[in-house]
C-alpha cells in the first residue's frame, strides 16, 4: 500500500510542477481581477505544509499609476 501512496504523491508533485511552469497558480477569479486592474507587479505567497502563511503584493505599482494619472490630468502629484 505504501508504494501506491508514493506513486500518487509523485503524480501530484509532477502536476504541481507543471502548473507552476505554465503559470496556472492563480484562480480564474484572481486572474480576472488582475486583468481588470491591469496589474503589473509581484504577488508573493508563503506556504508551509500546504497552508498559506503569508501573502502580499508590491505596492509601488499603484502609487506610480496614481501619480501618473494625476499628472496626466494636469493635477500636481505633490501635496
Amino acid at each position: 500500500m505504501g508504494g501506491m501512496d508514493n506513486l500518487n504523491e509523485g503524480k501530484t508533485f509532477v502536476e504541481f510542477r507543471r502548473k507552476v511552469r505554465a503559470a496556472e497558480v492563480l484562480s480564474a477569479a484572481m486572474e480576472h481581477l488582475l486583468k481588470t486592474l491591469s496589474f503589473s507587479g509581484r504577488i508573493s505567497v508563503v506556504v508551509q505544509n500546504g497552508r498559506v502563511l503569508k501573502s502580499g503584493y508590491e505596492e509601488g505599482f499603484f502609487r506610480q499609476r496614481e501619480a501618473g494619472s494625476m499628472l496626466a490630468g494636469g493635477t500636481s502629484a505633490e501635496v
